[in-house]
């Protein structure tokens, strides 16, 4: 009977109304008037009758009947009062026929407001429905650096081509990524059967996650979806049963959790030392350990890639260092197979530790990670946080600060050039170091910034060269087979001949070392269990994973001004970060005396004031570039999606009114 549903949601109101109160909390509807200014409200667009998510569904419009209702929508009136007849009349009418006339609402900031039927707004509720036919209008907000807005305006752009409303985000860029993982470009319109899928989908997987405690989670569930698709793919929870989502789910947990993290990323900056074990195990012999079998799996191959070759080089080093104590393997071309197949068969083969030498493995490494638990996997990126994965990246940026400065101290009167290959996290970071230790002593030189993934890195460097820059840092790793040896690191262009100056090294073999002992140890382990983070490995001069070869045609002043800043940025007592410091565009990012933070160094996407050049637009780099940008590329080069405009009347994705 209606009569009785209405004395059951009248309880519901009351317990959260007593709630609220005992909380100091506002008990009754929210109304969008009484916080948002009426001059505020006129940037509005038109969406037309939509299917609105009743959990989006915040108050009223104004504040009329707001107190009729508790802050749940459920009704507070007596059960005798003339509202609750008409409640009971409208559920009458629900269980008869269902509710068929739309309601009208405002929305704002990706929530709904009433401004005509409230009350079969409740009726809905308190039945459970999902969604409620709305004739909608926007209102949009006035544009600002604030995160809230920058990120809503992420979603009005994506709901212009997709008409989809049921998916809300925290983090920015994630809106974009969900279209990627859609197998989508851009700004590609969606189909009404790609909006029918998608929600499907959704359902599925909010059962799932709310079945394993996703209510507890302060992330949204759309954000849990997000990191499922980026593990298994679109297709497999489109074509997985409930059943099936759910264990996935189950299994892929910590990786959900992580995404709660207002700061994921626990960073290492070096090895932690062996911690000492107890006594008995010192006193007692030890039985002779089996071999530790290591995989490392690669995108190319040593002959075609100078990337490659480095790793291959810390290959051999482990297996001289450790000797009969350890096996390797090497498995290259894994993008040209199936990545993630390439990953199982190292695992089929025994390998215990795998380490995957490219951020376009990334993907495949973690699902691999995920079903195989008892693996250590870990990938050659940086900035990424992934829980079931550890990353591994070197601080470059300190020895291109060293480079800088001694470019700067041979430049006297002339600008310097710089090649960098792909815009991703950690590069920005070596540009802005090699600018800023070129300005520590030449306050007056430039640096011109080219990129190799735009064209080539021959024709960066003419582009350089062409400007009658001579001294050029260009870039790390020689390409084998591909270029002279001398076209790497620090150099100075004549015409007819590159001298090599001073060579920025990966040092590899050092890295892993370090690596298998802390794993050897149970330190590694250790690190897992303490942090609730996804842990990422950025170690650098101090630990002796990267280092500076010195040309003897460098002059002595030079070679002694490389070793004063060494031995000062292994000491703490130098920083390429300390401030003050200034962006292209005049804002200073630190002030004097002051330094960054790693994760501020890790996350950079603008450049220093002394640079000449602009971070390339995605669409003007090479394939594999995109490839590898699309993955751990900085926000400054994503591409923005097809059709966003500036804040004008039509932003709202409808007509404008």
């Amino acid at each position: 009977m209606p009569a009785l549903e209405y004395a059951e949601a009248l309880k519901k109101a009351q317990k959260e109304f007593r709630a609220c109160t005992a909380r100091g909390e506002y008990p009754y509807l929210p109304a969008l008037d009484d916080f948002l200014p009426k001059e505020e409200q006129l940037n509005t667009a038109n969406l037309g009758t939509v299917q609105v998510p009743m959990e989006f569904i915040s108050g009223s419009k104004s504040g009329g009947r707001t107190q009729a209702f508790a802050r749940n929508y459920m009704p507070l009136m007596n059960e005798d009062s003339e509202f609750a007849s008409k409640w009971t009349r409208l559920c009458q009418a629900h269980l008869e026929e269902g509710i068929r006339d739309p309601i009208k609402a405002y929305e704002y900031m990706n929530r709904y407001y009433v401004e005509e039927g409230n009350k079969r707004v409740s009726v809905l509720k308190f039945f459970g429905a999902d969604s409620v036919s709305a004739q909608v209008t926007r209102i949009l907000p006035k544009r600002s650096q604030t995160p809230e807005v920058n990120l809503y305006y992420e979603f009005v752009d994506f709901y212009r081509y997709s008409r989809v409303n049921f998916v809300e985000f925290s983090k920015p860029g994630s809106y974009i990524r969900l279209q990627e993982l859609m197998g989508k470009s851009p700004g590609e319109s969606w189909t009404q059967e790609d909006r029918s899928g998608l929600s499907t989908a959704y359902y599925y997987f909010r059962q799932a996650y709310e079945a394993c405690g996703g209510q507890r989670l302060s992330s949204t569930v759309a954000d849990a979806m997000l990191v499922y698709m980026n593990i298994y793919g679109y297709p497999s929870l489109r074509g997985q049963s409930a059943a099936e989502i759910k264990k996935a789910v189950a299994r892929a947990w910590e990786e959900i959790r992580l995404q709660q993290e207002a700061a994921p990323i626990d960073v290492k900056l070096a090895p932690e030392e062996k911690k000492g074990g107890d006594l008995l195990s010192k006193v007692l012999p030890k039985a002779a350990p089996k071999p530790m079998k290591v995989a490392f799996v690669h995108d190319k191959t040593p002959e075609l890639s100078g990337w490659t070759y480095g790793h291959e080089l810390g290959r051999r080093h482990l297996e001289l260092a450790y000797g009969d104590g350890i096996e390797t393997t090497a498995y290259f071309h894994a993008l040209e197979k199936d990545p993630l197949a390439v990953i199982e068969q190292a695992i089929s083969e025994g390998g215990s530790v795998i380490f995957t030498t490219s951020p376009r493995l990334l993907p495949a490494s973690l699902r691999a990670a995920v079903d195989h638990p008892d693996v250590t996997i870990l990938n050659c990126s940086l900035g990424t946080s992934h829980r079931y994965i550890r990353t591994y990246y070197a601080r470059m940026y300190e020895v291109k600060f060293i480079c800088g400065a001694i470019a700067g101290a041979l430049a006297g009167g002339n600008d310097v050039g710089y090649v960098c290959d792909y815009p991703i996290f950690g590069q920005v970071a070596g540009i802005n170091a090699f600018a800023l230790g070129v300005q520590l002593t030449n306050p007056v030189a430039r640096v011109y910034l080219e990129w190799s993934a735009v064209g080539g890195a021959d024709a960066a460097a003419k582009r350089l060269t062409e400007r009658g820059i001579r001294l050029i840092s260009a870039q790390d790793l020689a390409r084998m087979g591909l270029c002279r040896d001398s076209g790497f690191g620090l150099c100075l262009m004549t015409d007819d001949t590159q001298v090599n100056l001073a060579t920025p090294v990966w040092q590899w073999g050092a890295y892993y070392e370090a690596i298998l002992q802390s794993i050897r140890s149970k330190v590694f382990r250790a690190e897992y269990q303490e942090s609730h983070k996804a842990l990422n490995y950025y170690w650098g001069l101090s630990a002796g994973v990267v280092g500076l070869h010195c040309s003897n045609k460098l002059p002595q002043s030079a070679k002694k001004l490389a070793a004063l800043l060494h031995d000062g940025i292994c000491s703490g007592s130098c920083s390429p970060f300390r401030g003050p410091i200034y962006a292209q565009d005049g804002r200073q990012i630190i002030g004097e005396k002051e330094t960054l933070n790693t994760e501020d160094i890790i996350s950079m996407d603008y450049l220093v004031d002394t640079v000449v050049g602009t971070i390339p637009a995605y669409d003007d780099l090479s394939d594999t570039a995109k490839a590898t940008v699309g993955i751990v590329g900085v926000p400054a080069t994503r591409e923005k999606p097809a059709g966003a405009a500036e804040q004008n009347t039509s932003d709202g994705g409808g007509q404008a009114t």
